[in-house]
Formats: structure tokens, sequence, C-alpha cells
């Protein structure tokens, strides 16, 4: 099933991978599975296992909903239906993040079955994280109580490489500035006033290249001074044999030119440590 958060796509696509993934937490015989609601979100879902008195509560959290599919003639195989292919599965979802949420459902079950995990377990998989999690606020403010916790963890991330475990610990921040340039108080025709007026879409240009420094680092004053720089080891394990495999497998997958490669320190450190800024696109008005 589909289960598209974003606009346009059917809600009730939704509710149906809400209900289908509350029956998979039933399976795992996870308990006091349901489907919980906030006004204008799409159902969560909750369940727990506390059987560990006096041991910590690991809530663990996730997202059953996923981004569009795109184009379908660009999938090898339909995109809501799971294939296996050289011992991989694809699907959308099968990664970000309902694969996530498996292992730790896969987990419990193999504690279950050796007499019971050592801590209690909360389980929260929400369904509106590909869109930026608007309702989540009000949905905690609602369900405070049962989501105390003394630690959450989630699998929405990524290993280094096959058969290496990874635990990420910590991840970078997110800040979202809209900036908006305006130059003349109504549209004007560029036969007559193209470089006689000033272009907004020229000067958005100038801006976001004038974020990056010559070395790579953003070039925002002060912006560095809290943050935590790697360690003498990050450098070795990143920016190592296998960092520099992994990041080259990965631009292929995504089509990366070959003949060129980002100005600054080793790219797992930079996607990994340090900010970096993201431009997201222009919409420019008039003529």
């Amino acid at each position: 099933m589909s289960g598209v958060s974003a606009a346009g796509f059917p809600a009730e696509d939704l509710r149906r991978s809400a209900e289908a993934t509350a029956e998979a937490l039933r399976r795992f015989d996870v308990e006091n599975v349901e489907t919980l609601e906030a006004p204008g979100a799409p159902p969560y879902v909750y369940g727990d296992w506390r059987h560990a008195p006096g041991a910590p509560t690991v809530l663990v959290y996730g997202h059953h909903d996923v981004v569009p599919p795109g184009r379908p003639e660009r999938w090898t195989s339909p995109p809501f239906e799971p294939a296996v292919r050289r011992g991989r599965l694809y699907g959308r979802g099968t990664a970000d993040d309902k694969g996530g949420f498996m292992a730790w459902l896969g987990g419990f079950a193999a504690w279950r079955a050796a007499g019971g995990p050592p801590v209690n377990l909360r389980f929260l998989i929400e369904g509106e994280e590909e869109v930026g999690s608007p309702h989540l606020p009000d949905f905690l403010a609602r369900h405070r109580g049962r989501l105390d916790a003394d630690v959450v963890v989630l699998s929405d991330t990524a290993n280094l490489a096959t058969g290496v475990p990874a635990l990420t610990w910590q991840l970078r921040g997110l800040v979202q500035v809209d900036v908006e340039v305006s130059c003349l108080e109504r549209p004007v025709h560029s036969g007559d006033f193209g470089g006689a007026v000033p272009d907004p879409v020229q000067i958005l240009c100038r801006l976001v290249d004038g974020l990056r420094a010559g070395d790579g680092s953003i070039a925002v004053p002060g912006l560095y001074r809290r943050v935590a720089r790697p360690g003498p080891a990050a450098p070795e394990g990143l920016g190592g044999t296998l960092g520099v495999a992994l990041v080259a497998v990965s631009l292929q997958a995504v089509g990366h030119a070959g003949g060129t490669r980002a100005i600054g320190p080793p790219a797992l450190i930079t996607t990994v440590c340090l900010p970096a800024p993201s431009p997201q696109g222009r919409s420019p008005s008039g003529s």
C-alpha cells in the first residue's frame, strides 16, 4: 500500500497504512496497540510492552508514511509491491522507514523468545514525518502521559556498509530561512528595462553563492563557534577507505557526474558532522 503523506494523495491510503502497522505490532505480541488521533493528522500507531519492573523505558519512534514514488517508469519493480533482488528488498518505504521500525520489532521478538527484553518498551509510529510532522507538537501534548520514557531511539538512519553495524548517536539539526528579494513595485519588460533595473534572481544567486567560502566552509561569521568539531578519529574513520568507497557508490547511485566534486572536508564528515547550506529553489515573478 502507498501511504504517501504529501498533499494530493489519498488520505485513506494513510489510514490503511496505519492499520497495517498496528496489525504488524500485534503480530509481534506488542501490547495495548491502537491508533491515536490528533485533529487534522494521519493516525499515529501506539503500542507497548512493560514487564520489566524497575528497568528503564525505551520509546521506539518510527514513521509509516512515505514520499511520492516519482515517475513509475523509473522503477524496476512497482514501488508499492516489495520485491527481493540479489538479497535486498526493494520498494518505497523498505528503508525509510518501514524497514527501520520493523528491525526494532524483530529485535523485540528475539528478546521475547529469550525470556523478555531487559527494558520496558513503547512504540510510536507516526504518519506525517515526510511532510515535517506538523501535528506532532499537538499530538505530544494530547498523549503526553502515554509517552513517558527514559530514552528515545529510532532507526531512520544509515549504516556505513553491509555487514558494518552503525550506531548513530547524534544528528545535525535543521534551520529553514525563507528569503524574499523585491526590487520593483510591479513587473517590467526585460527588453525595455533589462540591465537598467536590479534583478532579484541574480541577487538571490549571489546570496546563495556567497554562503560558501573558497575552502567549502559556510561563510557566516561566528557560525562555527558552537559547532563540535570532529575528533581525531573521525577523519580516519569517515574519510578513510571505507568512507571514500561508500561515498563513491552513493554518488554513482544518484547519477552524480564523475568529473565534479564538492569543495571541503571528506564527504562523510561534511554530511555527518558539519553544517551545510542546502538551497531549495527560487520562484521568480515578473517579466
